[in-house]
């Protein structure tokens, strides 16, 4: 019993979207088009003041422009609801307001077109014929979205085109054989070409439809499972960090000799214990970012920063680091009042950690990492250049691409989670800013990152 339902409340849901998408179509085309069905009605017009009874003429122009004029209130109705959950109920009310103004506004053009037919003499209808059948294309062109409109609108146009073809038979009663009798079986015709054109523009709308319905479906379904996925990896990653952040700090303390004097036989096996449970760390720390910047809930916190002091301060913090694997680092700071920049340090710190880290792992023992500044203009670059094994020339995409390691030589020699340059990309692009590299193989690599730079003292605003 609960499954039915909810299968019939799924149903009844999935009705009411249906309809609100149909009346959101529909009052899209009646404001795009407004313009072009104004130019029609008033040339009609002027064409039928000219040449026939004026009085006529711009009276039912009047009333096919009343029903515009309603069409439009009930149009911006429709659009509030982009602010709001619309029910089955209000649905219905427009769907009803739309048919009611769909008669209004049919009756209004076929009383313009009879009237005009009644002023002409016998077989000679062409031009109320002819404005008829352009606003009955118009409507199989254009009012597809809700086919109950669509419908009523046609009913009445056809109805009005018999009524035109057999008026004269009416008032003659030829014989079969009669050029209005042909002129009468024409405009069957011709009512068998607008109802063929209005079926093929609701089966296109009605294709569209579908297939937008089920990329919609497919588009929660995804945003379902990444919302699970993201759920799943921070929470393992959260689980894992508490443990292994105990792992590694018993590790090091090991490693120090704080805890006494390790067996010789032990030392390699320790070492490489804490050399990988530290990386297992990096990795951790890595998704976990890569997971908030996916969910939108990475925080920043922009302030103002002496962007040197920021520089210098990641040298210091990675200087250990390039000890340890025979690397010196320089500083390259250009004189002059400091740059500044809005940011947020910690994360642009972690940028610098990321660009720093690959350069030395990828440079040779004994060899020199510089970073520094350059500022051109109102924008500032940080550069980090090394001499190491270069970068490929076709790996570019590959450099900011999750979980992609670039690496020149026949195996990999330095381990690394993949995620640093990708993570960094985002943090950057946050700030407003660009980073890229330029790169020769054999030679070495500069990665750098472009901000926009505040006004200096002394600089002309």
């Amino acid at each position: 019993m609960a499954v039915t339902e909810y299968t019939d409340a799924s149903q009844a849901a999935g009705r009411t979207r249906r309809l609100e998408m149909q009346l959101r179509d529909y009052v899209i085309i009646t404001r795009k088009l407004v313009w072009q069905r104004q130019a029609i009605f008033f040339a009609a017009t002027l064409l039928a003041a000219a040449y026939y009874d004026a009085r006529i003429a711009f009276t039912t122009y009047a009333a096919v422009l009343a029903t515009e004029v309603v069409d439009h209130v009930m149009a911006y109705q429709v659009a509030n609801w982009e602010h709001t959950s619309p029910t089955r109920t209000q649905a219905q009310r427009f769907l009803y307001w739309i048919l009611a103004n769909t008669v209004l506004s049919s009756l209004a053009i076929c009383t313009f077109v009879f009237s005009l037919a009644l002023q002409q003499p016998i077989g000679n209808h062409f031009t109320p014929l002819f404005f008829l059948f352009a606003a009955a294309l118009f409507a199989a062109m254009n009012n597809h979205q809700v086919i109950q409109a669509l419908i009523l609108r046609l009913v009445i146009y056809g109805a009005t085109f018999l009524a035109i073809g057999l008026l004269d038979i009416v008032r003659v009663r030829p014989p079969l054989d009669s050029v209005l009798w042909l002129h009468f079986f024409t405009t069957l015709f011709v009512l068998y070409f607008i109802i063929d054109c209005s079926y093929v523009f609701l089966q296109l709308y009605r294709a569209n439809v579908s297939h937008l319905e089920r990329l919609t479906e497919e588009h929660r379904r995804t945003k379902a499972a990444l919302k699970v996925k993201s759920e799943f990896v921070s929470t393992v990653s959260h689980e894992l960090r508490t443990p292994l952040t105990s792992i590694k700090g018993s590790l090091d303390l090991i490693n120090s000799g704080m805890l006494g004097q390790v067996p010789e036989k032990m030392e390699s096996i320790l070492g490489i214990a804490g050399r990988n449970s530290g990386r297992l760390a990096a990795l951790i720390n890595d998704i976990l970012d890569l997971q908030k910047i996916e969910s939108g809930e990475m925080s920043y916190r922009l302030e103002v920063l002496d962007l040197g002091s920021l520089v210098e301060e990641a040298l210091e913090s990675n200087q250990g680091f390039a000890e340890s694997y025979g690397v010196s680092l320089a500083l390259d700071l250009p004189k002059g009042p400091p740059i500044m920049v809005r940011g947020d340090e910690a994360r642009l710190m972690q940028v610098m950690t990321n660009m720093l880290s690959n350069a030395i792992k990828f440079s040779t023992k004994g060899a020199e990492v510089q970073a520094g500044l350059q500022w051109y203009g109102n924008r500032v670059r940080i550069y980090v250049q090394d001499h190491g094994v270069g970068i490929p020339e076709d790996a570019h995409d590959r450099v900011f691409e999750k979980f992609s390691q670039v690496d020149s030589s026949d195996k990999r020699k330095v381990g690394g989670t993949g995620l640093g340059m990708s993570i960094s990309r985002q943090i950057v692009e946050h700030h407003g800013g660009t980073i890229d590299y330029v790169s020769t193989l054999g030679e070495g690599t500069t990665f750098f990152v472009d901000l926009d730079m505040l006004p200096r003292p002394g600089d002309y605003v």
